[in-house]
């Protein structure tokens, strides 16, 4: 089987509200309660990119932008998610383009060499997000992971403990596949991920700065300021910050995506209609 634009089937159309309900949790959780400039907010989008095809991605996260800002009550509402639709439909689409010419497969047993090269990869793009998303630089030398919780709901306090236990889990993971299954796969996902978070910074930075400012009530505010207190203009400022906050965003989100599809049940992965190509099971008939 060649390139599948991906197929509405009826697993695609029950797995579509379910990612749609993950983005917008996870997403208002972040925004309301962890200070890191990371959103979390399009795992689902990518996992039905990845198992369902591009285009239920693309449909995936141009839905769920749209009914977190026009459906949803508050708390769940988030008046800044509409705008950028465009974004998370770009996401989705391109998480499905990059399953399909096979960055999701599990790439088992390598060398040591390749490993290696790997494993510097990954050191490079975790340190990236430790550096950028958990030292203090803009939050006066205090640990920011979590951020003012006075005003936000109990359920999404708690549920940043999660967020950040599943982040942790989700690394060790990461490790488990690279130096146990020796799985080079871990690199590829990487690199989708990276190229996926320039894209769409590309697209949101003049989103942002037209639409609202700078300021749409995220972790990702707390940049803008600290690039223009350094001296750029807004728009150059908010360009900054999609450039440094976007790949680590991405990354992150791609390699949790590959390693839940990886610890899933391969039966239950190929039921999906591009289940079997994202993790390789074509390839080994």
């Amino acid at each position: 089987m060649g390139f599948s634009w991906g197929r509405f089937d009826t697993r695609t159309i029950v797995l579509i509200p379910i990612a749609i309900a993950i983005n917008i949790v996870l997403g208002q959780t972040v925004g309301s309660v962890l200070k890191i400039p990371i959103y979390l907010d399009s795992i689902g989008t990518i996992l039905v990119g990845v198992l369902g095809g591009p285009i239920p991605g693309l449909v995936t996260g141009l839905l769920t932008n749209l009914i977190w800002t026009y459906v949803l009550p508050p708390p769940l509402q988030s008046a800044y998610a509409a705008p950028f639709a465009i974004v998370a439909a770009e996401i989705g689409f391109l998480s499905g383009v990059f399953a399909q010419i096979g960055f999701f497969r599990s790439r088992p047993n390598a060398s040591w060499g390749r490993i290696a090269l790997a494993a510097l990869l990954v050191v490079v793009v975790l340190g990236g997000i430790g550096y950028y998303g958990f030292l203090p630089f803009y939050a006066g030398a205090d640990f920011t992971f979590f951020g003012d919780t006075s005003t936000a709901s109990p359920f999404f306090v708690a549920l940043g403990y999660v967020i950040a236990i599943g982040i942790i889990a989700s690394i060790i993971g990461l490790l488990v596949l690279l130096f146990v299954r020796r799985d080079v796969g871990v690199a590829y996902v990487a690199i989708a991920g990276l190229i996926v978070g320039i894209i769409s910074a590309l697209i949101s930075a003049p989103i942002s700065a037209v639409v609202f400012g700078g300021v749409t009530g995220s972790g990702s505010d707390l940049l803008v300021a600290a690039f223009q207190q350094a001296g750029s203009d807004l728009q150059t400022a908010v360009l900054q910050q999609g450039l440094l906050q976007d790949p680590i965003d991405k990354t992150l989100e791609f390699l949790i995506v590959f390693v839940l599809v990886q610890t899933l049940s391969r039966r239950f992965v190929a039921r999906f209609p591009e289940g079997e190509k994202a993790i390789g099971l074509e390839e080994a008939a």
